[in-house]
């Protein structure tokens, strides 16, 4: 018996070594799916002391708390316990798919990793109330208001939505920034600039408040239905009171970080009826005048006059085209040149649109150019309304006639037009040699000098080539990126060519980034989603930012259509799709 107790105790010995020798180095995270206004802790925790612990760099969140260290060492029936751990806290700073990748560690000699977590960030959601939680404090005391001018508008009528901060007089923001912008799907939008705003007076539910106007926008829907105006959310220092007080009796102030948003909009657009619509309608809305003008009425033939096609007034002038003017077959017309005067306020697009045709008459005579329509949707009646222009009549008062004229006039006057002999200048010689007077030598010219001596100076030149030719072979890692770069460039020839036309640029683009991707995975991109071409790039080995700066691209490729898209930012994502592709090249084994 005595001998089994020895036994069942050196057992136990051996079974305690072994589980105090099992090191265990682990991440843990309080939640996997949070809200862009929530925040994120994680854990790192292992049960031996180690050395050098290298957190991971947290992209996609900022840290605005940790590290904070916390040591349990303890015994329980002579068994050490032992567990250490980092804790972090931290703010999504925008919506999507997110790795916490891995944190290292050196225990005893050896390196251990971390699992690598896998967390989502949604849009805004709402959290729970704690009246003694100071970010409570804050929400009571800091609202975010979207202010919709219209929620049944018509399509392609002008909405404005104006967002608010609120700030109660108890409390102060030192400083705020945007991490979730709306992208307004289904609009065209345009910012109104908000440079020289001050803190103004209000209420808000009743109370007196501060407030701030953070953003005019101006939509127009070009959807029906039912649409959603995604929320504008910011991550503020806010400076909430607290119950303690200085040696002078003042109420001392806390800081705190505080998620706001405004929150979804949700709008009804009411489709433009169908009764009265007229055949030529093509999306106008608004207040609308419209004119056809010329700049001369009479000239010569082979002189030139503009002819311009303008409307003028409010409504939504940058989403419709102006009717074509109809000219006689013997007027030689060029293609227009089209013109905005456009300013956006927020009562919407204010201004006129030009189309302007140059008009080359050929012929002698007189010439009409027809009266034509235009036709809109009136806000203010509800109805449908037709404007027509005056016809109008070119007078050519000098020039060849007609082939048809020329007839007409050889059968009704005896008088006929004087041929030209195409040899009465045949006397005139139009060539000649000439041959100089003084003869120039070719020997000791500057010229001769310069060929003798070109073979002793291509010597070092050509020294010196074949030096940096042997340096950039050498350089493997430079040969790298510029054979990216050349790649880069091959697939995006054709969105370069296509700058400054937002419809083609984007689709070459869109196309390109397809092609790109057909080459390099050998796959077919047309019937895959964004979630698979994600995971085809990971396991390349290709990282997480880059693969999120390509949907990013793919985002604004698709977003085109519905947003005003200028010359600077279709540059920017021409750049980012370079980069992006040599990124990607340089990292895909």
């Amino acid at each position: 018996m005595h001998l089994i107790k020895n036994i069942y105790f050196i057992l136990f010995i051996l079974t305690t070594s072994f589980a105090s020798a099992q090191v265990k180095f682990e991440a843990k995270v309080s939640k996997k799916q949070l809200g862009v206004n929530e925040r994120l802790r994680v854990d790192f925790e292992m049960n031996q002391d180690g050395d050098n612990f290298n957190p991971p760099s947290f992209n996609g969140f900022t840290v605005v708390g940790g590290p904070s260290q916390s040591v349990k060492n303890s015994w329980i029936n002579g068994v050490r316990t032992y567990n250490k751990t980092y804790t972090y806290f931290l703010a999504p700073k925008k919506r999507g798919n997110f790795t916490i990748s891995q944190a290292s560690i050196s225990i005893k000699g050896e390196t251990y990793k971390t699992l690598p977590i896998k967390i989502v960030v949604t849009a805004a959601v709402d959290k729970p109330k704690d009246p003694n939680d100071p970010n409570y404090i804050a929400s009571e005391n800091i609202h975010l208001v979207a202010e919709v001018s219209n929620r049944t508008p018509y399509l392609n009528e002008a909405i404005t939505v104006v967002y608010k901060l609120y700030v109660s007089p108890n409390t102060g923001v030192d400083n705020w920034r945007e991490i979730d912008t709306p992208r307004y799907n289904d609009f065209w939008s345009q910012n109104i600039d908000m440079k020289g705003q001050k803190v103004q007076n209000g209420t808000y539910k009743g109370e007196d408040y501060r407030y701030l106007i953070l953003r005019r926008t101006v939509l127009y829907p070009q959807k029906t239905g039912k649409l959603n105006i995604e929320p504008l959310t910011l991550d503020i220092s806010v400076q909430v009171p607290t119950n303690r007080r200085d040696i002078f009796g003042s109420r001392l102030m806390s800081r705190v970080h505080k998620t706001v948003s405004a929150g979804n909009v949700n709008i009804n657009v009411k489709a433009l009826p169908e009764a009265g619509k007229p055949i030529d309608f093509n999306g106008a809305v608004g207040d609308f005048n419209f004119k056809v003008s010329t700049s001369k009425t009479e000239l010569d033939a082979t002189e030139s006059l503009q002819a311009k096609v303008e409307v003028r007034g409010k409504g939504n002038l940058k989403l419709f085209k102006l009717p074509k003017i109809s000219l006689p077959s013997s007027l030689e017309v060029y293609e227009p040149e089209h013109t905005e005067s456009v300013r956006t306020n927020l009562d919407g697009m204010q201004g006129s649109i030009l189309d302007t045709y140059t008009v080359v008459p050929q012929y002698k005579g007189k010439y009409p150019i027809p009266s034509i329509s235009f036709s809109y949707f009136d806000l203010k009646t509800e109805s449908y309304k037709r404007l027509s222009s005056d016809e109008l009549i070119i007078d050519v008062l000098d020039g060849p006639l007609n082939s048809s004229d020329v007839n007409n006039a050889a059968s009704s006057n005896i008088k006929q037009r004087v041929v030209l002999n195409n040899d009465q200048f045949a006397f005139i010689k139009t060539k000649t040699n000439f041959s100089p007077i003084e003869t120039i030598h070719f020997f000791k010219t500057n010229m001769f000098w310069f060929l003798l001596l070109s073979p002793f100076l291509a010597i070092p030149l050509a020294i010196f080539i074949r030096r940096k030719k042997a340096d950039r072979d050498a350089d493997v890692y430079g040969n790298r990126i510029r054979r990216a770069d050349k790649l880069a460039k091959r697939y995006l020839k054709s969105a370069k060519k296509a700058l400054g036309k937002k419809e083609a640029f984007y689709i070459a683009l869109e196309k390109a980034l397809h092609n790109y991707l057909k080459a390099k995975l050998h796959i077919e991109t047309n019937d895959l989603s964004k979630d698979k071409i994600q995971s085809f790039l990971g396991e390349k080995g290709v990282d997480a930012d880059t693969i999120s700066s390509f949907n990013a691209i793919m985002e604004s490729c698709e977003l085109a259509r519905y947003t005003p898209i200028d010359i600077v930012t279709m540059q920017d994502d021409y750049d980012k799709a370079a980069k992006t592709i040599s990124l990607i090249d340089k990292q895909a084994r």
